[in-house]
Protein backbone atom coordinates (compact mmCIF):
# COMPACT_ATOMS: atom_id res chain seq x y z
CA UNK A 1 0.00 0.00 0.00
CA UNK A 2 2.48 3.20 0.55
CA UNK A 3 4.26 1.75 -2.79
CA UNK A 4 0.94 2.38 -4.34
CA UNK A 5 0.57 5.46 -2.46
CA UNK A 6 4.07 6.61 -3.54
CA UNK A 7 2.94 6.20 -7.25
CA UNK A 8 -0.22 8.18 -6.76
CA UNK A 9 1.75 11.09 -5.38
CA UNK A 10 4.46 11.38 -7.92
CA UNK A 11 1.67 10.92 -10.69
CA UNK A 12 2.43 7.83 -12.23
CA UNK A 13 -0.67 6.16 -11.91
CA UNK A 14 -4.57 7.09 -10.49
CA UNK A 15 -6.15 5.41 -7.90
CA UNK A 16 -9.26 3.26 -8.69
CA UNK A 17 -12.73 6.18 -8.53
CA UNK A 18 -13.26 4.34 -5.58
CA UNK A 19 -10.05 5.29 -3.99
CA UNK A 20 -10.29 8.51 -5.55
CA UNK A 21 -13.74 9.18 -3.71
CA UNK A 22 -12.72 8.16 -0.31
CA UNK A 23 -9.63 10.44 -0.74
CA UNK A 24 -10.83 13.26 -1.79
CA UNK A 25 -13.48 13.27 1.11
CA UNK A 26 -10.68 12.49 3.80
CA UNK A 27 -9.68 16.39 2.92
CA UNK A 28 -13.13 17.75 2.54
CA UNK A 29 -13.29 17.44 -1.44
CA UNK A 30 -14.34 14.93 -3.95
CA UNK A 31 -12.20 13.28 -6.65
CA UNK A 32 -12.63 15.44 -9.70
CA UNK A 33 -11.46 18.46 -8.09
CA UNK A 34 -8.89 16.70 -6.35
CA UNK A 35 -7.63 14.65 -8.82
CA UNK A 36 -8.17 16.97 -11.18
CA UNK A 37 -5.90 17.91 -14.55
CA UNK A 38 -4.64 20.79 -15.27
CA UNK A 39 -6.58 22.38 -18.21
CA UNK A 40 -4.32 23.13 -21.37
CA UNK A 41 -5.27 26.58 -23.36
CA UNK A 42 -6.66 24.62 -26.26
CA UNK A 43 -9.10 22.71 -23.76
CA UNK A 44 -10.32 26.43 -22.39
CA UNK A 45 -10.70 27.96 -25.96
CA UNK A 46 -12.66 24.46 -26.84
CA UNK A 47 -15.41 24.97 -24.25
CA UNK A 48 -15.52 28.49 -24.43
CA UNK A 49 -18.65 29.76 -26.07
CA UNK A 50 -19.05 31.48 -29.10
CA UNK A 51 -19.44 35.11 -29.61
CA UNK A 52 -22.88 35.63 -30.31
CA UNK A 53 -23.67 38.06 -34.12
CA UNK A 54 -25.48 40.75 -32.36
CA UNK A 55 -26.46 42.18 -35.69
CA UNK A 56 -27.80 39.28 -37.00
CA UNK A 57 -29.65 38.66 -33.60
CA UNK A 58 -31.52 41.71 -33.91
CA UNK A 59 -32.24 41.09 -37.43
CA UNK A 60 -33.83 37.64 -36.53
CA UNK A 61 -35.91 39.10 -33.74
CA UNK A 62 -36.99 41.04 -36.22
CA UNK A 63 -38.39 38.66 -38.34
CA UNK A 64 -42.70 37.98 -37.88
CA UNK A 65 -41.88 33.86 -37.11
CA UNK A 66 -39.02 32.55 -35.24
CA UNK A 67 -36.76 29.52 -36.41
CA UNK A 68 -34.90 27.17 -34.56
CA UNK A 69 -31.45 28.93 -34.97
CA UNK A 70 -32.99 32.17 -33.47
CA UNK A 71 -33.19 30.66 -30.00
CA UNK A 72 -30.30 28.48 -30.35
CA UNK A 73 -28.25 31.27 -30.77
CA UNK A 74 -30.46 32.96 -28.04
CA UNK A 75 -29.22 30.32 -25.57
CA UNK A 76 -25.51 30.74 -26.71
CA UNK A 77 -25.80 34.71 -25.85
CA UNK A 78 -27.35 33.59 -22.42
CA UNK A 79 -24.70 31.11 -21.66
CA UNK A 80 -22.02 33.44 -22.49
CA UNK A 81 -23.55 36.41 -20.38
CA UNK A 82 -23.92 33.95 -17.63
CA UNK A 83 -20.25 32.57 -17.86
CA UNK A 84 -19.02 35.87 -17.87
CA UNK A 85 -19.97 36.52 -14.38
CA UNK A 86 -17.19 36.32 -12.40
CA UNK A 87 -15.07 38.82 -14.34
CA UNK A 88 -17.29 41.08 -16.04
CA UNK A 89 -18.11 44.67 -14.34
CA UNK A 90 -21.23 44.01 -12.67
CA UNK A 91 -22.68 47.42 -14.22
CA UNK A 92 -21.40 46.59 -17.11
CA UNK A 93 -23.55 42.92 -17.28
CA UNK A 94 -26.36 44.43 -15.36
CA UNK A 95 -27.47 46.90 -18.36
CA UNK A 96 -26.42 43.93 -21.06
CA UNK A 97 -28.34 41.05 -18.98
CA UNK A 98 -31.51 43.97 -18.91
CA UNK A 99 -31.06 44.23 -22.55
CA UNK A 100 -31.67 40.98 -23.83
CA UNK A 101 -34.52 40.63 -21.29
CA UNK A 102 -36.44 43.17 -22.77
CA UNK A 103 -35.62 41.43 -26.31
CA UNK A 104 -37.06 38.44 -24.62
CA UNK A 105 -40.21 40.04 -23.87
CA UNK A 106 -40.42 40.99 -27.16
CA UNK A 107 -40.42 37.63 -28.96
CA UNK A 108 -42.94 36.64 -26.87
CA UNK A 109 -45.49 38.83 -28.22
CA UNK A 110 -44.41 37.20 -32.01
CA UNK A 111 -45.74 34.42 -33.40
CA UNK A 112 -44.42 31.03 -32.15
CA UNK A 113 -45.21 27.22 -31.14
CA UNK A 114 -45.68 26.45 -27.14
CA UNK A 115 -42.25 24.49 -27.37
CA UNK A 116 -40.27 27.53 -28.44
CA UNK A 117 -43.01 29.31 -25.76
CA UNK A 118 -41.55 27.61 -23.30
CA UNK A 119 -37.96 27.41 -24.52
CA UNK A 120 -38.19 31.52 -24.51
CA UNK A 121 -39.66 31.67 -21.26
CA UNK A 122 -36.33 29.36 -19.58
CA UNK A 123 -34.24 31.48 -21.20
CA UNK A 124 -35.79 34.58 -19.66
CA UNK A 125 -35.88 32.58 -16.05
CA UNK A 126 -32.12 32.11 -16.58
CA UNK A 127 -31.12 35.55 -17.67
CA UNK A 128 -33.44 36.96 -14.64
CA UNK A 129 -31.30 34.89 -11.99
CA UNK A 130 -28.03 36.52 -13.28
CA UNK A 131 -30.10 39.95 -13.24
CA UNK A 132 -31.12 38.99 -9.41
CA UNK A 133 -27.75 37.98 -8.79
CA UNK A 134 -25.88 40.93 -10.03
CA UNK A 135 -28.43 43.43 -8.21
CA UNK A 136 -27.77 41.56 -4.77
CA UNK A 137 -24.18 42.30 -5.47
CA UNK A 138 -24.42 45.80 -5.83
CA UNK A 139 -26.16 45.89 -3.06
CA UNK A 140 -29.68 46.10 -4.21
CA UNK A 141 -31.61 43.91 -2.26
CA UNK A 142 -35.27 45.02 -2.80
CA UNK A 143 -34.88 44.41 -6.26
CA UNK A 144 -32.40 41.43 -6.61
CA UNK A 145 -35.44 39.78 -4.71
CA UNK A 146 -38.34 41.15 -6.61
CA UNK A 147 -35.92 39.58 -9.89
CA UNK A 148 -35.30 35.95 -7.86
CA UNK A 149 -39.58 35.81 -7.58
CA UNK A 150 -39.95 36.77 -11.35
CA UNK A 151 -37.28 33.90 -12.24
CA UNK A 152 -39.20 31.68 -9.89
CA UNK A 153 -42.37 32.65 -12.06
CA UNK A 154 -40.72 32.03 -15.15
CA UNK A 155 -38.89 28.35 -14.05
CA UNK A 156 -42.61 27.81 -13.06
CA UNK A 157 -44.23 28.11 -16.07
CA UNK A 158 -41.71 26.83 -18.24
CA UNK A 159 -41.63 23.49 -16.24
CA UNK A 160 -37.55 24.25 -16.12
CA UNK A 161 -37.08 22.84 -12.75
CA UNK A 162 -33.56 23.97 -12.75
CA UNK A 163 -34.41 27.09 -13.05
CA UNK A 164 -36.73 26.68 -9.81
CA UNK A 165 -33.91 25.28 -8.10
CA UNK A 166 -31.34 27.76 -8.41
CA UNK A 167 -34.57 30.78 -7.89
CA UNK A 168 -34.49 28.88 -4.07
CA UNK A 169 -30.90 28.85 -4.03
CA UNK A 170 -30.55 32.40 -4.27
CA UNK A 171 -33.20 32.84 -1.65
CA UNK A 172 -30.63 30.58 0.77
CA UNK A 173 -27.57 33.19 -0.18
CA UNK A 174 -29.73 36.14 0.55
CA UNK A 175 -30.94 35.00 3.63
CA UNK A 176 -27.59 34.15 4.95
CA UNK A 177 -25.70 37.13 4.02
CA UNK A 178 -28.68 38.79 6.36
CA UNK A 179 -28.54 36.28 9.40
CA UNK A 180 -31.59 34.56 8.64
CA UNK A 181 -30.73 30.44 8.81
CA UNK A 182 -34.03 29.12 9.31
CA UNK A 183 -34.91 30.89 6.14
CA UNK A 184 -31.68 29.16 4.25
CA UNK A 185 -32.68 25.58 5.46
CA UNK A 186 -36.67 26.01 4.62
CA UNK A 187 -35.15 26.89 1.22
CA UNK A 188 -32.54 24.57 0.66
CA UNK A 189 -35.13 22.10 1.22
CA UNK A 190 -37.69 23.23 -0.85
CA UNK A 191 -35.29 24.33 -3.80
CA UNK A 192 -33.64 20.19 -3.45
CA UNK A 193 -37.44 19.24 -3.87
CA UNK A 194 -38.04 21.06 -7.22
CA UNK A 195 -34.76 20.57 -8.66
CA UNK A 196 -34.00 16.61 -8.05
CA UNK A 197 -30.70 15.62 -9.36
CA UNK A 198 -29.90 18.69 -10.95
CA UNK A 199 -26.03 20.23 -10.07
CA UNK A 200 -28.17 23.01 -8.36
CA UNK A 201 -29.03 20.69 -4.96
CA UNK A 202 -25.99 19.83 -4.66
CA UNK A 203 -25.27 24.25 -3.94
CA UNK A 204 -28.31 23.87 -1.90
CA UNK A 205 -27.14 20.97 0.39
CA UNK A 206 -23.94 23.37 0.42
CA UNK A 207 -25.87 26.23 1.52
CA UNK A 208 -28.08 24.20 4.28
CA UNK A 209 -24.13 23.39 5.63
CA UNK A 210 -23.22 26.90 5.76
CA UNK A 211 -26.98 27.83 7.87
CA UNK A 212 -25.88 24.40 10.20
CA UNK A 213 -22.37 25.81 10.66
CA UNK A 214 -24.03 29.27 11.46
CA UNK A 215 -26.26 28.01 13.99
CA UNK A 216 -23.85 25.91 15.64
CA UNK A 217 -24.76 22.16 14.42
CA UNK A 218 -21.62 20.27 14.05
CA UNK A 219 -23.16 16.88 13.24
CA UNK A 220 -25.97 18.53 10.64
CA UNK A 221 -23.18 20.40 9.03
CA UNK A 222 -21.19 17.09 8.24
CA UNK A 223 -24.84 15.37 6.88
CA UNK A 224 -25.54 18.36 4.76
CA UNK A 225 -22.07 18.28 3.06
CA UNK A 226 -21.85 14.14 2.90
CA UNK A 227 -25.32 14.32 0.82
CA UNK A 228 -23.72 17.58 -1.46
CA UNK A 229 -20.45 15.30 -2.38
CA UNK A 230 -22.29 12.09 -2.56
CA UNK A 231 -24.43 14.17 -5.71
CA UNK A 232 -21.93 15.75 -6.89
CA UNK A 233 -19.68 12.63 -7.46
CA UNK A 234 -22.96 10.92 -8.91
CA UNK A 235 -23.42 13.58 -11.61
CA UNK A 236 -21.58 14.05 -14.68
CA UNK A 237 -19.11 17.52 -14.86
CA UNK A 238 -20.83 20.61 -16.63
CA UNK A 239 -20.18 21.25 -20.21
CA UNK A 240 -18.71 25.09 -19.37
CA UNK A 241 -17.44 24.51 -15.69
CA UNK A 242 -17.52 28.94 -16.40
CA UNK A 243 -21.48 28.86 -16.32
CA UNK A 244 -22.45 30.72 -13.17
CA UNK A 245 -25.35 28.20 -12.51
CA UNK A 246 -23.60 25.00 -12.80
CA UNK A 247 -21.82 23.35 -10.12
CA UNK A 248 -18.74 21.59 -11.11
CA UNK A 249 -16.06 19.58 -8.80
CA UNK A 250 -13.66 23.19 -8.29
CA UNK A 251 -16.91 24.58 -6.74
CA UNK A 252 -17.45 22.36 -3.95
CA UNK A 253 -13.91 23.05 -2.54
CA UNK A 254 -15.20 26.37 -2.27
CA UNK A 255 -18.38 25.48 -0.50
CA UNK A 256 -16.34 22.99 2.14
CA UNK A 257 -13.85 25.84 3.25
CA UNK A 258 -16.22 27.81 3.83
CA UNK A 259 -18.05 25.55 6.54
CA UNK A 260 -14.54 24.09 7.41
CA UNK A 261 -13.73 27.50 8.29
CA UNK A 262 -17.06 28.50 10.24
CA UNK A 263 -16.46 25.10 12.21
CA UNK A 264 -12.74 25.93 12.93
CA UNK A 265 -11.28 23.20 10.85
CA UNK A 266 -8.50 25.29 10.19
CA UNK A 267 -6.41 23.34 8.50
CA UNK A 268 -8.33 21.74 6.49
CA UNK A 269 -10.17 25.10 5.58
CA UNK A 270 -6.40 26.76 4.97
CA UNK A 271 -5.66 23.72 2.42
CA UNK A 272 -8.78 23.80 0.55
CA UNK A 273 -7.95 28.31 0.07
CA UNK A 274 -4.52 27.02 -0.90
CA UNK A 275 -7.00 25.33 -3.78
CA UNK A 276 -9.50 27.68 -4.48
CA UNK A 277 -7.14 30.29 -5.38
CA UNK A 278 -4.71 27.64 -7.34
CA UNK A 279 -7.95 27.37 -9.45
CA UNK A 280 -9.05 30.93 -9.36
CA UNK A 281 -6.36 31.17 -12.00
CA UNK A 282 -6.23 30.39 -15.52
CA UNK A 283 -3.25 28.82 -17.38
CA UNK A 284 -1.94 32.43 -17.41
CA UNK A 285 -2.18 33.42 -14.03
CA UNK A 286 -5.12 35.84 -14.41
CA UNK A 287 -7.52 35.63 -11.67
CA UNK A 288 -10.50 34.04 -13.79
CA UNK A 289 -12.68 34.35 -10.26
CA UNK A 290 -12.20 37.17 -8.14
CA UNK A 291 -14.89 36.42 -6.12
CA UNK A 292 -13.97 32.79 -5.03
CA UNK A 293 -10.36 33.89 -4.74
CA UNK A 294 -11.28 36.73 -2.24
CA UNK A 295 -13.26 34.35 0.25
CA UNK A 296 -10.56 32.67 0.20
CA UNK A 297 -8.07 34.95 1.22
CA UNK A 298 -10.18 35.63 3.96
CA UNK A 299 -9.96 32.21 5.11
CA UNK A 300 -6.38 32.26 5.31
CA UNK A 301 -6.73 35.56 6.47
CA UNK A 302 -9.23 34.06 9.53
CA UNK A 303 -6.78 31.25 10.01
CA UNK A 304 -3.59 33.21 10.38
CA UNK A 305 -5.35 34.74 13.23
CA UNK A 306 -6.21 32.19 15.13
CA UNK A 307 -2.72 31.32 15.02
CA UNK A 308 -1.26 34.34 16.21
CA UNK A 309 0.05 35.35 12.76
CA UNK A 310 -1.39 39.36 12.97
CA UNK A 311 0.85 40.26 10.17
CA UNK A 312 -0.61 37.59 7.92
CA UNK A 313 -4.36 37.90 8.82
CA UNK A 314 -3.85 41.37 7.95
CA UNK A 315 -2.08 41.08 4.63
CA UNK A 316 -4.52 38.22 3.36
CA UNK A 317 -7.69 40.26 4.87
CA UNK A 318 -6.33 43.68 2.70
CA UNK A 319 -6.05 41.47 -0.56
CA UNK A 320 -9.30 39.88 -0.39
CA UNK A 321 -10.73 44.07 -0.47
CA UNK A 322 -8.32 44.86 -3.66
CA UNK A 323 -10.80 42.94 -6.19
CA UNK A 324 -12.31 45.22 -8.73
CA UNK A 325 -15.11 42.23 -9.07
CA UNK A 326 -16.68 42.24 -6.23
CA UNK A 327 -20.28 40.75 -4.70
CA UNK A 328 -20.28 43.42 -1.56
CA UNK A 329 -22.72 41.60 0.60
CA UNK A 330 -20.96 38.25 0.67
CA UNK A 331 -17.29 39.94 0.91
CA UNK A 332 -18.86 42.07 3.90
CA UNK A 333 -20.00 38.90 5.65
CA UNK A 334 -16.75 36.94 5.65
CA UNK A 335 -14.92 39.93 5.94
CA UNK A 336 -17.00 40.62 9.34
CA UNK A 337 -15.94 36.83 10.22
CA UNK A 338 -12.12 38.17 10.18
CA UNK A 339 -12.84 41.56 11.49
CA UNK A 340 -14.56 39.79 14.90
CA UNK A 341 -11.70 37.75 15.21
CA UNK A 342 -9.10 40.30 14.96
CA UNK A 343 -10.93 42.68 17.23
CA UNK A 344 -10.88 40.02 20.16
CA UNK A 345 -7.53 39.27 19.95
CA UNK A 346 -6.04 42.20 19.06
CA UNK A 347 -8.28 44.90 19.97
CA UNK A 348 -5.35 47.50 20.47
CA UNK A 349 -3.54 47.14 17.19
CA UNK A 350 -3.52 49.65 15.05
CA UNK A 351 -3.49 47.25 12.00
CA UNK A 352 -7.22 45.49 13.09
CA UNK A 353 -8.16 49.50 13.81
CA UNK A 354 -7.48 50.14 10.40
CA UNK A 355 -8.83 46.89 8.62
CA UNK A 356 -12.18 47.47 10.92
CA UNK A 357 -12.15 51.03 9.11
CA UNK A 358 -11.93 49.75 5.65
CA UNK A 359 -14.49 47.11 5.79
CA UNK A 360 -17.08 49.78 7.64
CA UNK A 361 -16.05 51.82 3.87
CA UNK A 362 -16.99 49.26 2.03
CA UNK A 363 -20.09 48.35 4.07
CA UNK A 364 -21.37 51.80 3.62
Amino acid sequence: MLDQWKRWENGRVLPSPEYQRMIASLFGSVSGAFFAAPRSPQEILATAAPNADTPDLLARLRRSAVDQATLESLRLTVDRLCADYPVVSAHQLLTEGQAWLARLADLLDMRVSLAQHREILSLAGMLALLVGCLEQDLGRSPSAESTRRSALTLGTEAGDTNIMGWAHEMTCWFALVRGDYRTVLTAAEAGIAAAGDHSVSVQLHAQAAKAWSWIGDRGRVEVALDKGRQLLESIPPPMDPNHHFQVDPAKWDFYSMDVLRRVGEDKLADGLADEVLSKSQDWSGKVISPMRAAEALVTKGLVAARAGDLDAAIAHGRQALEGDRQSLPSLVMVGKELGDVLVSRYGDAPETQEYIEEMRALAA
